[in-house]
């Protein structure tokens, strides 16, 4: 993967909390909750503001219980299950998330389909891992504070995703985090982790608070290496046509 810019140098990372914002946020609101978007719904914004919509696959990859499902529910604002219970197939669900590039100013809609699938049901049927692979943007790899194993597992959850494609985002995401006096991982070895890896770990826990503050860090930062990613292919890919054209002349 390209070499990724600081953090915030390529989205507005509190852009949500300001007045420009609200006219686009309110469009993924509703009664100060976040809307649920069908798989063929989208934001509907007034005629006079354009904007446009990059859409984009997300696989969540963890061992069972570890909070893959309520993760998802997260990041799309709904009610995150209070039992847990081991998801048979692949679960889809949408995410809307408008943010604002901090160069151009220009604001973009990123449609986020997120691809939840049980540990056991992958292993089962074999046919589930390629559906989910297939024309995949990034992958989000899940531990639990609470449950060493899972962190122990991540090493074998990343080399399930080595190889093609190499334009794959990949972040590390540590859920229950709130529940600290139960955790089995400590700093010293996340730090250690994302040394060794270069891949950055965000935490999740604890209660959605206004469905926006407590997920803008996660998905911005997914936001903005997707778009980067799609930035340096971009160059890559007129670079090469440059490149052939020179050479037919």
């Amino acid at each position: 993967m390209a070499q990724v810019p600081p953090a915030g140098s390529i989205v507005v990372a509190d852009w949500h909390r300001s007045a420009d914002s609200k006219d686009f946020f309110s469009k993924i609101l509703h009664k100060k909750r976040r809307k649920k978007f069908g798989l063929l719904e989208s934001p509907v914004m007034p005629p006079h503001i354009a904007v446009d919509t990059v859409h984009y696959k997300i696989f969540i990859s963890g061992k069972s219980g570890v909070g893959k499902t309520a993760l998802a529910a997260r990041l799309a604002g709904l009610k995150i299950p209070n039992m847990h219970y081991e998801t048979t197939g692949i679960e889809t669900t949408v995410v809307y998330w408008p943010v604002k590039l901090r160069e151009s100013g220009r604001v973009l809609f990123f449609r986020l389909q997120l691809w939840d699938c049980g540990e056991n049901a992958l292993r089962r049927f074999d046919h589930l891992l390629p559906s989910c692979k297939e024309e995949v943007d990034a992958i989000l790899f899940l531990f639990s504070f609470t449950d060493r194993t899972s962190f122990d597992d991540l090493s074998n959850q990343i080399a399930k995703w080595s190889g093609p494609p190499d334009r794959l985002v990949k972040l590390v995401v540590g859920t229950k985090f709130d529940l600290f006096m139960h955790s089995d991982v400590t700093e010293r070895e996340v730090s250690k982790f994302q040394e060794e890896r270069s891949f950055p770990v965000l935490r999740t826990g604890g209660e959605v608070s206004d469905g926006l503050g407590d997920v803008a860090p996660l998905l911005n930062c997914l936001a903005e290496r997707l778009w980067h990613q799609d930035c340096v292919a971009a160059r890559s890919a007129s670079h090469r046509s440059q490149q052939e054209t020179g050479t037919l002349i």
